[in-house]
């Protein structure tokens, strides 16, 4: 009995353990892009550039620890049809997610660009209805009123409003929401379903690829006119170090908890980064009436998350248990998770 409760003591420590770590690298890897793509010490205004580099070190680490040290394992069934129908879409979607929502950094702060993203569920929502994945029902479009109505009082609060930078974060919002629509699409009617680790071995050289082509034409004339390449290379390995890290995270809750779990978790993160950005960051100024916004789209998208997973788990339990829980990769680089 005693041998029992230990473990079960045991166990929930480490369950909280992965929770917090989930909280602190997911923060802290919004904070760091922030500055690593703000700050004059570093001097790397690049988000195209600091995303390649994301991609490229993701794609590398996963072939080492999948295929060289065999630490982790690629879920199996993957296709060239499933490839060259889904998981190239998911890539171009991921890539445009990552390069917008980093570019938005450098005209709008953290935490107005937190409260944006908050519009999350409305974009994914009407997307699916185009793509027949979703219904639309009284209750969803009061949701999705009310998760609008939210962003719509916070934008109003914002005292430095930049519209070129909110224009960056909702191309990167809808790019998300076209991600998970994919990834839906890839899990009901390819019937594959991947675990994290197994998304960024495949999705990750993709995404490379496509972030590659607009770097060559957009960045890379720059960053050589300025000699970049040769600026605190540390700070970026670093810098994308913490980007996997944050992905593995996702993976250790998702392991030992749940996807309410993650999503609870997200929503802590998310009022943990619009506080705290206040204090690190000088172009950060919050108003009541930013706050009473956020916590309105909040109270919706808390609404949201409850109806699937209640969907999610009227489909029933036996398939969870087959597999674990397929989820798109969350805090992509930007946090655009």
């Amino acid at each position: 009995m005693a041998d029992r409760s230990r473990s079960f003591l045991k166990e929930g420590t480490l369950t909280y353990a992965y929770i917090l770590l989930y909280i602190a690298l997911s923060s802290g890897q919004i904070f760091f892009n922030k500055w690593v793509l703000s700050s004059k010490e570093i001097n790397f205004p690049y988000p195209l550039g600091l995303t390649l580099l994301h991609m490229v070190f993701s794609s590398v680490l996963c072939f080492v620890l999948t295929k060289v040290f065999k630490v982790m394992r690629v879920e199996e069934g993957m296709t060239l049809e499933i490839y060259t129908t889904s998981v190239i879409p998911i890539g171009a979607t991921f890539a445009m997610t990552l390069w917008l929502g980093n570019t938005a950094y450098l005209y709008i702060s953290v935490a107005f660009a937190q409260m944006l993203k908050a519009i999350m569920p409305v974009a994914v929502f009407i997307l699916g209805v185009a793509a027949g994945l979703e219904m639309m029902s009284c209750r969803m479009l009061l949701i999705m009123s009310v998760i609008s109505f939210g962003v719509l009082v916070a934008s109003y609060g914002e005292i430095n409003i930049n519209w070129i930078g909110v224009v960056y974060q909702m191309g990167g919002v809808v790019g998300e929401a076209l991600r998970l629509i994919f990834m839906e699409i890839l899990v009901k009617r390819k019937g594959l379903k991947l675990n994290p680790i197994s998304v960024m071995y495949y999705v990750s050289p993709c995404s490379s690829v496509f972030l590659f082509i607009p770097w060559i034409f957009l960045e890379k004339s720059r960053m050589e006119a300025h000699g970049t390449w040769n600026l605190q290379p540390l700070v970026l390995m670093l810098n994308s170090l913490c980007t996997f890290a944050l992905n593995l995270s996702v993976f250790l809750v998702i392991s030992h908890t749940s996807a309410l779990t993650i999503r609870v978790a997200g929503v802590v993160k998310d009022w943990v980064v619009v506080l705290l950005s206040a204090l690190l960051f000088a172009d950060t100024k919050l108003t009541i009436i930013n706050l009473f916004g956020y916590a309105i789209a909040i109270a919706g998208v808390a609404a949201y998350n409850n109806h699937k997973l209640k969907k999610e788990a009227s489909k029933g339990s036996s398939d969870e248990s087959k597999h674990p829980e397929s989820i798109p990769l969350t805090e992509p680089s930007t946090s655009n998770s």
